[in-house]
């Protein structure tokens, strides 16, 4: 069976903490293994959105490992012109050795997934974000130390990136507070099938609350992809803005996390993202180790 890497909460946090770890060691240059260990091995990327980070992470992480990459939309497939996703998957599987896909919509994943002889890996639905949230856990443990112990508050909209927050929190150790608008909230049974696992989690409407006395605060812009009631959502959102004002109440030693990009003066200021709590850019560039451990871990070659 191919090593998928799909959702935090569809793997073995055993697995998950592994690559975490492997990671970290690639950054710093002490993994163990060859040089290249994915020499003569290729990367398919499919975008269906726009994307910076997860295509730019993805191909220097695949290339530094001594692999190949295509990156590819929908408009240069017949995926675009009715093939099932199905069919693209059987037909990829002969042609190349794993699929990052980065797609709207979570059944499209899944599909490519189920009918795959090869790794699939989720570049982001509208449903998760799982790399990114690896590459958080990756800042806040060279930040902190530790993952373990740790308060991290969301603050704003539940959005992909909260959900694998959210799945993360059940094994990794940490207690997660997130404060949103009661219209704006993560399902409830997203959050419940998370503590069925062990998750700590409180759920807030004011985000001083969420915020007091926690070790890294994280937000995410408040209009994505796809949304269509913009004004109505920043209305909602004012009081969610990370400002040097909420990052007060977090402890002194606090960090300020956001996925990027960033819309300055709505969902952060500009004091707090540029200034010496923001560890923005080092999650940024997490997400290129992060990637190379997937990668590694997906394709059989991750360092003991």
């Amino acid at each position: 069976m191919p090593r998928h890497f799909l959702d935090l909460d569809s793997l073995d946090f055993s697995v998950l903490q592994a690559i975490l770890h492997d990671s970290l060691e690639r950054k710093v240059g002490r993994a163990s293994g060859q040089v290249a260990p994915l020499a003569g091995q290729i990367l398919a990327m499919i975008f269906e959105n726009p994307s910076t980070r997860t295509r730019i992470s993805f191909d220097v992480a695949m290339r530094s490992l001594g692999g190949e990459t295509i990156a590819l939309s929908a408009d240069d497939m017949q995926l675009g012109r009715g093939e099932t996703i199905a069919d693209t998957a059987r037909v990829m599987s002969r042609y190349v050795d794993a699929i990052m896909i980065r797609t709207p919509d979570p059944a499209t994943l899944a599909d490519l997934a189920a009918h795959a002889d090869i790794p699939v890996i989720n570049g982001l639905t509208r449903a998760s974000h799982p790399c990114q949230v690896m590459a958080d856990l990756m800042t806040l443990v060279e930040r902190r130390g530790s993952i373990e112990g740790a308060v991290v508050a969301w603050v704003g909209a539940a959005n992909n990136v909260l959900a694998s927050w959210i799945h993360a929190a059940a094994g990794f150790g940490f207690k997660l507070t997130i404060a949103t608008p009661a219209e704006l909230a993560p399902e409830s049974s997203l959050v419940e099938a998370a503590r069925r696992k062990g998750a700590a989690i409180e759920t807030f409407v004011d985000a001083k609350a969420a915020a007091d006395g926690v070790d890294c605060i994280v937000t995410d812009t408040w209009v994505s992809m796809g949304d269509q009631d913009g004004e109505r959502r920043r209305q909602s959102l004012g009081p969610y803005q990370v400002s040097e004002e909420l990052m007060a109440v977090a402890k002194p030693e606090a960090i300020f996390m956001h996925c990027l990009p960033a819309h300055r003066g709505q969902e952060v200021t500009a004091a707090v993202i540029d200034g010496p709590r923001s560890a923005v850019w080092d999650e940024a560039e997490n997400r290129l180790h992060v990637q190379k451990g997937i990668l590694a871990w997906c394709l059989g070659e991750a360092s003991e």
